[in-house]
């Protein structure tokens, strides 16, 4: 019997979403002429830091800023039809015309850095418009996070298969940022880095042997590990994901950890009791702007008065907020279904609605871009070696790449962080 293609659900997420091709895209590209160097000194004008070196599709080349420092990427126009994706679809257009070979680079990262640094200045130019914008808008909340397509969204990312992670994580199976030691270097591994992320955020709990702490979303079993067998706490675990769920038991009985340890699959929503403590590490970005306020109450309803809670979280430069949220990106039509970034400011305000006092943020966008960086490398070395799990295709791999690297570039352009913070549940 042949075997399916593994991953196939991540690579056509795009049905329904608008990505700027097919007849309009032709049409446009036989109409406007004259117009695809309009649209060149659009982003142009809009490139108040860096540059990107154009070699358009009729051989000719273009300096498209440069008036200031900042990152120069290089960039091969092969069709016009890029330009119309990219400006009708935005990065969901642009993603699918580097698919289909209609732009290249011989490294992607510094563009979505350039992009992402002067998302400003560049205003709507490299996001979707009109009926594009709409439809993809549509597309993203019919795929909204309620109980039942909560656990659909989370088991589309994360049962690609513990086989598929672990060829690529590192040897803790963490998959959120790290924290690396300053200056970071290259010769710090990336699991020694990962246990520091860890302890952090556990520092910042005030636990005592025997507390009883709850992980919202707790991954394949990391930081429970750490917490009930450096801490001394007992802990409930909570996820969606039945391959975590099985990876993260395996794990904590090894450890000898199963009397301490719980994993639960269980919806935040229905979790009940009061507990000494709460840790979430880049779980809040998965459930959508509509349900902030739930996750919020959750988190004041399960925690007992006084204690803390630490989260680990990702957020989109503010005044970059209002457009992002009006459609859909690349990484939420492709990567994680319902997700949506953080606007500190809403977010902090709800939570201190329901009585969690907001303290101590410390962010470290840069060591994100490092990990990203990392695990690019991993995911190459472990596709040459052919150490992944067969069935993945090469358009899906093309895609992962493009993630990690749309990902990397993102937070290397500051308009995407990641932070640690603490609330405190007023007595």
């Amino acid at each position: 019997m042949t075997q399916q293609p593994r991953g196939r659900h991540i690579v056509a997420a795009d049905r329904g979403f608008a990505t700027g091709g097919g007849l309009v895209a032709r049409a446009a590209t036989r109409l406007a002429g004259g117009g695809f160097h309009r649209i060149l000194d659009r982003v142009d004008a809009g490139l108040s830091e860096g540059g990107i070196e154009a070699t358009l599709p009729d051989g000719t080349t273009r300096l498209l800023g440069g008036r200031a420092p900042g990152p120069v990427p290089v960039v091969h126009l092969h069709s016009w039809r890029a330009l119309v994706r990219l400006m009708s679809s935005g990065s969901v257009g642009w993603y699918k015309a580097w698919e289909q070979g209609e732009w290249s680079s011989p490294d992607p990262v510094p563009l979505f850095d350039l992009f992402m640094r002067n998302g400003e200045s560049l205003g709507r130019t490299a996001r979707a418009k009109g009926a594009f914008r709409l439809i993809n808008r549509i597309a993203h909340r019919l795929r909204e996070n309620d109980k039942a397509r909560a656990r659909r969204n989370i088991e589309a990312h994360y049962d690609l298969g513990n086989d598929f992670y672990r060829a690529w994580l590192d040897e803790s199976m963490t998959y959120s940022s790290a924290v690396f030691a300053e200056p970071i270097l290259a010769e710090e591994p990336l699991d020694r880095a990962q246990a520091r992320k860890v302890r952090l955020l556990l520092d910042r709990l005030d636990l005592k042997p025997g507390q009883h702490m709850l992980e919202i979303g707790c991954g394949w079993g990391s930081l429970a590990e750490i917490a009930a067998r450096d801490y001394g706490a007992r802990v409930t675990g909570l996820t969606l994901s039945p391959s975590q769920k099985d990876f993260a038991e395996a794990r904590i009985g090894r450890a000898g950890l199963s009397d301490r340890v719980a994993i639960e699959l269980c919806d935040y929503r229905d979790a009940q009791g009061q507990h000494d403590a709460i840790a979430s590490v880049e779980m809040v970005e998965a459930v959508g702007q509509e349900y902030w306020p739930a996750y919020l109450e959750a988190v004041a309803r399960l925690l007992k008065p006084g204690r803390r809670a630490a989260l680990q979280l990702i957020s989109i430069r503010e005044s970059l907020f209002e457009d992002y949220a009006a459609s859909a990106d690349f990484i939420q039509t492709y990567v994680f279904p319902g997700g949506m970034l953080l606007s500190e400011e809403r977010f902090r305000r709800i939570a201190e609605g329901f009585g969690l006092d907001w303290s101590d943020r410390q962010s470290f966008g840069v060591h994100y871009a490092e990990t990203l960086a990392r695990w690019r490398k991993r995911y190459e070395a472990a596709v040459a070696e052919e150490r992944l799990p067969a069935g993945f295709d090469g358009t899906f791999h093309r895609l992962w790449l493009y993630y990690l690297m749309y990902c990397e570039g993102g937070f290397r352009g500051g308009g995407i962080d990641v932070a640690q913070v603490t609330l405190v549940k007023r007595p």
